[in-house]
């Protein structure tokens, strides 16, 4: 089944909020936003920006009818500044005009007067001085205290991953209306309509059913429209409330990348001891958290951060320590993979360390030291049908591993301006919401009389294919044409309290849901034909089967088909509407103690990458990436592969090319694409040979499948280390392996000549 939305995004068809058709007499929203960093409120004078053409009215945190608060989390984040702001950018009045170009005009006629404060930007600054967003958690397996004294190697380090930029295509965004009895209802995009509903209705002091948050789908999220989206739809439904006109805010691209959080940077120490068998002992990490100006969803991503701490590896001493520190940025939030590939990149750069400094390969220590059935991880649950060690051995098949090897060392042999480097990344990330309430799902299903189905589902569209899957339920269960089936723009109307779509569950939960739904109306309808075929009663409902829109009885085509089958049935008064639940049994994880069973499932694979730098200029290229991944039992290989293509080369730019940078005032310097790097087409690997791990079913995934949205990004994170080894090759006993990533051509640059007369040595190489 083909991706349902590819149809629409290629003829430029598909509806995003900024394409809905516009209301007469709708406003514009433009925002005045701190123009530093760290400050008090001494004034706020916007009486000239009152008079300009084109205000209708410009609203301040007085204005609000309810709560000034949109903290999710923790109750931490003012929707407006009130005295004291905290980053550069957040927002302190909403213009509201009649046109977006009026508003501009007006902002800068506002006069803000403001005592300068301390900036604070280092999460460990941040911690030293005691700014925690909450305390401090530790996870601990075994005694790592009492293990260091048998270990034959002990190192230490410290490793520094920096932010992420989302880039979604589509913006910030939402467009506010009300409807009758002052109700309000918004388009906005959003992950989290609920979260946003709930925020909506406590700023504009309305119960939740007199807010209606509608999401058709969005252009790209990555985590950054999971919590960030509420701050602009309670502005747009604010300004919409106030004025009594709708209001259309969508942020422009450099607003958006300069108001918005991004991805957690880390800075964080390790120690690990090996035995002489070069099994891990003992690990000990710290992660000091850049949390940003509030909370957002930090605590979550750090607790994420502490389940994985050890990626694919059994280590039977583990002390995971964690501090969410508050600094004077914009809030950080969840990003693809949320707080995972942070913690993967310290244990992977303490097997670097640890490997370089033995003098052996890091891949010998990975392969090692791979999870095996019943491991424990250091959260507490156990290692269920491992798939870390098949997907080692399968790739190392796939590749010829041994042959490519000796092709790279013959290689760097016979080169002085170029070197080759390779690295293998395995990873292993849980499925689930760890937040326990979140692992749940309702759906709303309807058969319609010509034998069509309309369904709603908590899931949001966002590019990950979660409308095909869910249609391909119905497809499945009822054995019909995929055309009979639509999917309905996601409606907190008609679908109540929904989790977000996020943690690589959107599918699972929803299509359970969708699941259950389905076979309610399956059976009900099995009842109908055994009425019409004229059998007993009691007839074994199993004898009953739907292929291809044909009703069979004992495998055998009878003369009822689909449509038949629907129109008798509501002849007969038959419901040909079903709500359908899901909630995931045995999660649990008890905060107390740091223990418990976090996650559904867990989902594994390795990859191998190999890299050429150019010595001369410190560029490179990522000659081939080699994947073998455990999708359970694939419920749709395309979709499947796009989403492991796409999360691999999100992962490498996380690790190569892009780089946030804040001056030490806390303004952000990249700003914009002339000065922040994604990936583009030269940049993704020459290769890309995705293998799916094969004879593997899930037992607790949708159709025996497993989640796929964010594991693939983790494998990204291998071309750092490919790249350090390159840089060895060249360097050798000069080059000292640092960990502080992204690994950017400048960086490669001076790690190539390190502690070198660079004059000197590039005439030696080129000679």
């Amino acid at each position: 089944m083909i991706n349902r939305d590819s149809h629409s995004h290629v003829r430029g068809e598909s509806v995003y909020v900024d394409d809905i058709p516009i209301l007469e007499h709708t406003l514009y929203g433009v925002i005045f936003t701190a123009p530093y960093a760290h400050g008090r409120i001494k004034s706020l004078d916007i009486s000239e920006a009152t008079k300009c053409a084109g205000i209708v009215a410009i609203l301040t945190y007085k204005d609000i009818p309810g709560e000034n608060q949109i903290g999710g989390i923790i109750q931490d984040e003012m929707l407006l500044v009130e005295e004291e702001f905290d980053f550069e950018g957040q927002p302190i009045a909403l213009l509201i005009a009649t046109s977006e170009l009026a508003g501009k005009k007006a902002k800068d006629k506002i006069n803000l007067e403001y005592e300068k404060l301390e900036i604070i930007t280092d999460p460990r600054e941040a911690k030293e001085k005691n700014l925690l967003i909450q305390k401090p958690r530790t996870f601990l397996l075994g005694s790592p205290d009492e293990i260091w004294s048998q270990c034959e190697y002990v190192f230490d380090g410290r490793a520094d991953s920096g932010g992420q930029e989302h880039l979604y295509l589509e913006t910030q965004g939402s467009y506010a209306y009300l409807t009758e009895n002052n109700h309000v209802k918004i388009h906005s995009s959003t992950q989290r309509p609920t979260t946003v509903q709930q925020a909506v209705a406590n700023v504009l002091k309305l119960p939740m059913h007199a807010v209606e948050i509608d999401v058709q789908r969005l252009g790209g999220a990555f985590g950054g429209k999971e919590d960030q989206p509420t701050m602009f739809a309670c502005l747009a439904g604010l300004g919409s409330y106030i004025t009594k006109k709708p209001v259309k805010l969508i942020l422009h691209r450099l607003d958006d990348i300069k108001i918005t959080g991004k991805r957690h940077p880390y800075s964080s120490d390790f120690k690990i001891g090996l035995d002489k068998r070069y099994n891990i002992l003992a690990y000990e990490v710290t992660f000091y958290q850049n949390a940003g100006s509030s909370a957002d969803l930090s605590p979550a991503v750090l607790e994420r951060t502490l389940f994985h701490a050890t990626n694919a590896y059994y280590i039977p001493n583990v002390k995971a320590t964690a501090y969410s520190c508050k600094t004077n940025l914009p809030s950080n939030t969840a990003f693809r993979g949320f707080g995972g590939p942070q913690g993967f990149y310290v244990i992977e750069s303490a097997i670097a360390k640890a490997a370089d400094a033995i003098g052996i390969e890091p891949h010998i220590i990975q392969q090692s030291n791979l999870i095996y059935e019943g491991s424990e991880f250091p959260y507490g649950q156990l290692a269920e049908d491992p798939q870390a060690k098949p997907s080692w051995k399968l790739l190392e098949q796939k590749i010829n591993f041994p042959d490519r090897i000796k092709a790279i060392d013959e290689f760097n042999r016979t080169n002085n301006l170029f070197k080759k480097g390779y690295a293998f990344m395995p990873i292993c990330f849980g499925i689930s919401f760890t937040a326990k309430h979140l692992n749940q799902a309702g759906v709303l299903v309807h058969i319609y009389l010509d034998g069509s189905l309309s369904i709603s589902t908590a899931a949001v569209e966002m590019g990950q294919g979660v409308n095909t899957r869910i249609a391909q339920v119905p497809m499945m269960v009822f054995s019909i044409n995929p055309d009979r089936i639509k999917i309905e723009t996601t409606n907190t109307t008609r679908v109540a309290n929904t989790s977000p779509s996020a943690a690589s569950s959107t599918h699972d939960l929803n299509g359970f849901a969708t699941f259950n739904a389905c076979q309610e109306l399956l059976f009900r309808l099995k009842k109908v034909a055994i009425s019409l075929l004229e059998l007993p009663a009691d007839t074994d409902i199993n004898r009953i089967t739907i292929v291809d829109e044909h009703i069979c009885l004992d495998q055998i085509k009878t003369a009822l088909n689909w449509e038949n089958l629907i129109q008798q049935a509501y002849l007969k008064r038959i419901d040909l509407t079903a709500h359908g639940f899901y909630a995931p049994q045995d999660i649990y994880f008890d905060t107390t103690k740091e223990k418990g069973h976090p996650f559904t499932y867990h989902v594994y694979g390795t990859a191998y990458f190999e890299v050429t730098v150019d010595c001369l200029r410190g560029i490179y290229s990522i000659d081939s990436a080699d994947l073998v991944h455990d999708y359970g039992k694939s419920m749709n290989p395309d979709i499947d592969l796009g989403q492991t293509e796409g999360g691999l080369v999100q992962g490498i730019g996380w690790m190569t090319s892009e780089e946030v940078l804040y001056s030490k005032e806390g303004h952000l310097m990249s700003n914009s694409f002339s000065t922040y790097k994604v990936p583009d087409a030269a940049s993704v690997p020459k290769i890309i040979n995705v293998t799916f791990l094969p004879n593997i079913q899930s037992k607790y995934g949708l159709f025996k499948s497993k989640a796929i949205g964010e594991p693939p990004l983790m494998y990204g994170l291998g071309i750092y280390f490919a790249l350090q080894k390159a840089i060895k090759s060249f360097n050798g006993k000069n080059y000292e392996l640092v960990f502080d990533a992204p690994m950017t051509p400048e960086k490669v640059l001076l790690s190539l000549y390190k502690n070198k007369n660079m004059k000197k040595s590039v005439q030696q190489i080129v000679s």
